[in-house]
């Protein structure tokens, strides 16, 4: 008769495949989570990165107007951003307004509109040099000249508004440079101007009879 030492050996070499295979499948869970989340994590940072801004540029316009204006931004490597391109380099144009146009939108299975008419471009890095920022009246509804409200506001390292101001567009194909200025290395903004530039690649041929 086996001694109760053998017998317990015994159970214990029959037992060992079992907690060796437990051992892997669970090795091989933990590997399978890590590569997981090193797939998973980089494209998370990178979107953050990405969708952050340092300078957003506005221009706003009064409220339940169909009238479209659009804003133009030049960088310093000469690209311009539009709705023509809306995203060149660290520039970004992060919302295209037509008014009323595309103001429509549907809650709980109603049509309502939103009455804000503001266009807005993003600098997405702080680089030096300077920019240029034009209004440009696409289409107009009202029947007088229209007043637009420029604002640029520095986001890091904290909020502050750095610029304002009003332009009055006269009608349609009114193009007018809002201001430049310039981004010095520390990433602040300078040299405020409203030296006249062209930005617009095209002149439209109609203008309503009010303007002229």
């Amino acid at each position: 008769m086996a001694s109760l030492y053998l017998q317990k050996n015994r159970t214990a070499l029959n037992a060992d495949p079992f907690i060796d295979l437990l051992f892997n499948f669970l090795l091989g869970f933990a590997f399978l989570f890590l590569v997981a989340l090193l797939y998973i994590n980089p494209e998370a940072k990178e979107a953050n990165i990405e969708k952050q801004a340092e300078y957003i540029i506005s221009a706003t316009w009064p409220e339940h107007l169909k009238d479209d204006i659009d804003l133009w931004v030049r960088g310093p490597d000469d690209q311009t951003v539009s709705y023509l391109n809306k995203e060149v380099g660290w520039l970004h144009l992060d919302r295209d307004d037509r008014g009323e146009i595309n103001d429509v939108i549907v809650i709980d299975g109603v049509e309502k509109i939103h009455p804000i008419n503001q266009e807005i471009i993003t600098i997405r890095k702080k680089h030096s040099g300077e920019y240029i920022v034009n209004l440009y009246y696409y289409d107009a509804d009202s029947e007088k000249p229209l007043p637009v409200k420029l604002r640029i506001d520095r986001v890091n390292p904290r909020f502050q508004t750095v610029y304002q101001d009003t332009i009055i567009l006269n009608g349609v194909d009114d193009e007018q440079t809002a201001v430049r200025f310039s981004i010095d290395e520390n990433g602040g903004a300078e040299r405020f101007s409203q030296l006249p530039a062209t930005l617009t690649p095209y002149a439209l041929e109609h203008s309503p009879a009010w303007a002229n």
